[in-house]
């Protein structure tokens, strides 16, 4: 298989913009036109081209969002993915003693999906930096955009594979790959330098976005990722002053928040993560399924309504491969349902965790109990520790964000991965996704 880095030097423009050219602007000035050049792009750009790389960042972004929820669900004992591919009820659970494969389906879709948005993103950056097609202001706002993108890609790099590079841009001569620590660090820096790009944009954005409002709205989206990345580099104070610039808000709504859209118009995509649900009795879906794990039914607090809104029982179990759930996916109603990018309710998770780092425990407890209060619980009865309040905070995690690609990082980070069920003798859990070969080679 070829590098990413390497391979996407022609698939940046061919594969993304191909589709866009479908429906929008031709590339200018492209020698060849069924395979148009890096360099048609980034030296000279016309302002249509500038926007078709940030469509193309956009829609990329989404690449291997289905792999990533059901790879890290499954691993982390949130749910099965019952379909015709054995390694999704075999790999990914070590079942007998099978390892990760790092040349699987699991460990190239997300690792290959992000940093083709990387790579698209600092197409545009190298683009900006060689136009005059758009005044400063202007550019100030594409490269906000961008260098914002690049950052929450990397993040979700480090959820999955615990290490990542950040230095790509020559598909010739990669930097290192760094350890999580090292990432988050340059990310914080990364969302700053961002940040100051966007002060600096006007208040519009002079170029077209599916997902995300303007430029102030942005700044709060920049400012969020950032309390992230603070958050999991262990930085409780960082994390506390960028949620008080971005969208985070107690008393609001929790679905508040950029989404990834999906449509089934041509050269656009479904919502990856959606499955067909069953009917009834005599209409099942027996397909490709996404079977809740019994462990978070049965965990779950009498009366929680995200159990009901995110899953229902099926007409009678589905089974494959030695596992069996009684439960399916109703997370999204269709196929071409938005899927959340961050939104309120992780904020507010974020601002708890944050809480509680720094000793606030009231606040942390009063976060948690609106997490609790709004899924039709009473409030938080335990004991105000750091301890008791870091558990309560990882179960609404569990329930808040299932099947989001967050269970499995948030046990990793605490340290708590082998407190997952074993579902079949031989069975064992793997915490983290391997490096796919062709980056080793």
């Amino acid at each position: 298989m070829k590098n990413i880095f390497k391979d996407i030097k022609r698939y940046s423009v061919v594969g993304v913009l191909f589709i866009l050219i479908l429906t929008s602007c031709s590339i200018d000035e492209v020698v060849d036109p069924n395979g148009p050049s890096v360099d048609g792009v980034t030296s000279g750009a016309s302002k249509a081209q500038l926007d078709e790389l940030v469509v193309g960042v956009e829609s990329t972004s989404r690449n291997g969002l289905g792999v990533e929820a059901t790879a890290s669900g499954t691993m982390a004992r949130e749910l099965y993915l019952f379909d015709a591919d054995p390694r999704n009820t075999g790999d990914l659970l070590g079942k007998e003693g099978i390892s990760l494969d790092n040349n699987s389906f699991y460990s190239t879709s997300q690792w290959n999906g992000s940093y083709r948005c990387i790579k698209n993103a600092n197409l545009l950056i190298g683009a900006i930096n060689n136009t005059n097609s758009v005044t400063d202001q202007e550019k100030n706002g594409y490269l906000g955009f961008a260098k914002t993108l690049i950052a929450y890609e990397l993040i979700q790099i480090i959820k999955a594979y615990g290490s990542a590079r950040v230095d790509v841009s020559d598909p010739d001569n990669l930097g290192p790959v760094l350890s999580a620590g090292e990432v988050l660090t340059f990310v914080s820096g990364l969302l700053n330098e961002a940040n100051t790009n966007l002060s600096n944009a006007g208040s519009e954005f002079v170029f077209p976005r599916s997902g995300f409002g303007d430029v102030a709205s942005f700044i709060e989206f920049n400012r969020a990722v950032a309390a992230i990345a603070a958050l999991y580099n262990g930085d409780g104070n960082g994390a506390l002053t960028a949620l008080s610039s971005s969208f985070f808000d107690l008393a609001g709504d929790l679905t508040m928040g950029p989404k990834y859209t999906f449509s089934l118009a041509s050269g656009d995509r479904a919502n990856p993560v959606f499955r067909v649900a069953s009917v009834s009795a005599d209409e099942p879906n027996n397909g490709d399924q996404i079977i809740v794990h019994d462990s978070w039914i049965n965990d779950a607090e009498a009366g929680d309504t995200r159990v009901s809104s995110k899953t229902a029982m099926r007409p009678d179990p589905s089974s494959q491969d030695g596992l069996s759930g009684s439960n399916e996916t109703r997370l999204y109603a269709t196929n071409v349902d938005d899927i959340d990018i961050i939104r309120n309710e992780e904020l507010i998770l974020v601002y708890a965790e944050a809480s509680i780092l720094v000793n606030n425990l009231q606040d942390a407890e009063d976060a948690l109990n609106v997490i609790r209060n709004a899924a039709g619980l009473a409030d938080y009865s335990g004991a105000q520790t750091a301890a008791d309040l870091t558990t309560e905070l990882l179960n609404q995690r569990r329930y808040s964000l299932w099947a989001e690609n967050h269970r499995m990082f948030d046990l990793r980070r605490y340290g708590l991965s082998d407190t997952l069920p074993i579902d079949r003798p031989g069975d064992q859990v793997f915490n983290v996704l391997p490096i796919p070969l062709s980056e080793n080679q």
